[in-house]
This record gives structure tokens, sequence and C-alpha cells, in this order.
């Protein structure tokens, strides 16, 4: 992962600040989508857009999240990697739901729970496929896993999708 992706104050922002404006109304309603997503209801966690190409998700691990040896299950590294990719690369595009079309992704060390951050980061592409990847980070800042993934443009219109454009949508704070 770059620096970049992780020091918001080095973010490469639009060049106008209409640019900037819509950029930053993309960036609260993808936010906003994954707030309202039931899936969501699962998890505490908070997508935050740090620039174009860049998301994180903060979020909780609990026992409810362990397996049988008392670390976190694969299905939530899964979901945080893949969710924060997506996001990152769901930042390029603003006018369809990215789907995500295959992705890997490797253990590296066992989260046992706390706060962790998943950190999303566009690779390439912008048209047909885009690679995004992403890592998780314990509370500690170590890095337990890691992903990397390819996503293309559904049919499906971002604005028809609840909490896209719903700026009512509850958002779960965490620190």
């Amino acid at each position: 992962m770059s620096s970049t992706a992780t020091r918001p104050d080095l973010a490469a922002e639009p060049a106008d600040a209409s640019e900037l404006t819509e950029a930053r109304r993309h960036w609260r309603a993808l936010e906003g989508l994954y707030a309202a997503a039931p899936i969501n209801r699962q998890f505490v966690s908070r997508l935050e857009i740090v620039e174009e190409g860049c998301a994180r998700i903060h979020f909780d691990v609990g026992p409810e999240h362990f397996h049988a040896a008392g670390a976190a299950h694969g299905t939530l590294y899964f979901k945080m990697l893949d969710d924060a990719a997506f996001y990152a690369a769901n930042t390029l595009v603003t006018d369809c739901f990215l789907l995500t079309t295959a992705f890997n992704l490797l253990f590296t060390k066992p989260l046992h729970g706390g706060k962790a951050i998943a950190e999303g980061r566009w690779v390439s592409g912008r048209r047909r496929v885009i690679l995004a990847e992403s890592r998780i980070l314990d509370a500690e800042g170590n890095e337990v896993g890691r992903g990397t993934g390819t996503f293309q443009r559904s049919r499906i219109p971002l604005s028809s999708l609840a909490g896209y454009t719903d700026s009512a949508v509850p958002r779960v704070q965490i620190a």
C-alpha cells in the first residue's frame, strides 16, 4: 500500500472546486450505501472514503466473529478485505454499482479481537475491469490479512440503491 493510502493530507484532490464537491458528494453517498446494506447490520463497522481510489473500513472484532480456536474466522477477513477494495474501486465509478468478479486473500496473522481497519486502494483499470487491493491492520498496526480483487460495472445504477442518495441513513459510530 502506498503512503498516500494512509495519509489523507497527501490525497490527490480533483483539480477544481466543482470536481471536488462532486467527488466528495459521491464519496459520502458511497458511505451511505455501505451503512444501508443489510449485511452490515451484522458488523460494527464504518466506511470512510479517504480520497479517490482509497477507502477504509473501521470495524470491531469480537468473540461472535471467532472460529473454534479463538481468532477471527476467514469470513470476516474476506468481507472486510472485499468491501475495502470494492469501495476504493467504486470511488472511480459514479454511475453504477460494481460487482466483485474475483477476489484472492492471504491470511498473514490471526486476528484476536479489538479494533481493526481494512484499507483498500485502487491499483489499475477504469473502464471494463478494475483491480484493487486491500489489507487489514489490527489495533497495533500489524497487517493480519491482504487481498486483491477484480471488479466490473453492473447494470445497476448507484442512484437506484437505498443509502446512496438517502442522507437520512443512520451511521454507526466507532472510534
